[in-house]
């Protein structure tokens, strides 16, 4: 059983945990309201470019194109599919980064031939204490979405998809369900698909008159549709991470003062029963003293 100074030493050390935690629930809180801001900002933005990619591949359904092309020439385990996977830069966020580096994972051991894009330190860590190479880090990007570092990502898959380095290119992220809960999806960007992945709305009947040619509208608005997925992707990731962060330093607080109320009742306990020991102690001793004086007046 501890003694009541390690007791003591304990309760300052969870109180001084506390006073870290409340401060990173602090700050990941006023995280969190910025974050959100941006990402209603960017849900209208970046769901109006689905609407119309989904438009533009119902019109032009046999119109050829790089980008929906499927590469069914090659074989299946020449494939090379490229993960953009999105972590954080900082742990301490419960299973946010777990699951995103997971279901990486699993994507790699389904399909081999990978190349991965990784954005934030812990994935970069996670990945090179694995010996698993990664083709590009893409580093202050997660701490800092913007539509610069979107356009820089962007720009290298699309890069990397037209010269035939990469067949398939999926983006690994979380995002925010509602208010509290988050998922992580992997989500393809690349080939697009003319089916219902390709868009979000149902075909209304629009007619769209392409100029000069839809391969010329492809050519340049694809990359901006990428560019806005990745985008809203970073946000999203973003606003999850700091939700994350927000509920594993709450928990870790409702963990300390549940411990710091066991620990004051053990001590309380010990000290009282080091204070009734001292009593004891005390009136044993009188009593031996007034024993001894009797003993004294009995033989003079």
């Amino acid at each position: 059983m501890a003694n009541i100074r390690e007791i003591q030493s304990r309760m300052k050390s969870i109180r001084d945990t506390m006073k870290i935690t409340n401060a990173m629930y602090m700050i990941s809180s006023t995280k969190l309201r910025k974050a959100k801001r941006n990402l209603e900002g960017t849900e209208e933005y970046f769901f109006t470019l689905q609407d119309m990619i989904g438009n533009i591949a119902r019109n032009m359904a046999e119109t050829e194109s790089i980008y929906f092309d499927p590469r069914r020439e090659k074989p299946e385990e020449e494939r090379v599919r490229g993960l953009v996977v999105v972590t954080a830069d900082k742990g301490l966020a419960g299973a946010y980064n777990h699951n995103v580096l997971k279901l990486a994972q699993e994507h790699i051991a389904s399909h081999p031939a990978c190349k991965l894009f990784v954005v934030g330190e812990i994935g970069r860590h996670f990945f090179a204490l694995r010996n698993i190479p990664v083709a590009e880090q893409f580093r202050y990007t997660a701490q800092n979405p913007s539509l610069h570092r979107a356009r820089v990502i962007s720009e290298v898959i699309l890069e990397q998809f037209q010269s035939g380095e990469l067949d398939e290119v999926y983006i690994i992220y979380t995002g925010m369900k509602n208010s509290i809960t988050t998922e992580t999806y992997a989500k393809q960007l690349l080939p697009l698909v003319k089916d219902e992945e390709s868009g979000a709305g149902e075909d209304r009947g629009e007619e769209l008159v392409f100029q000069p040619d839809s391969s010329a509208v492809l050519k340049n608005i694809v990359p901006d549709w990428v560019m806005g997925y990745v985008y809203g992707a970073l946000v999203e990731s973003f606003c999850s991470e700091q939700n994350a962060r927000m509920m594993a330093m709450e928990a870790a607080n409702k963990n300390a003062s549940a411990m710091i109320h066991d620990l004051s009742i053990e001590y309380n306990r010990l000290r009282q029963a080091a204070i009734t020991q001292e009593i004891t102690e005390v009136i044993a001793g009188a009593k031996a003293q007034k024993r001894k004086k009797k003993i004294n007046a009995g033989r003079s």
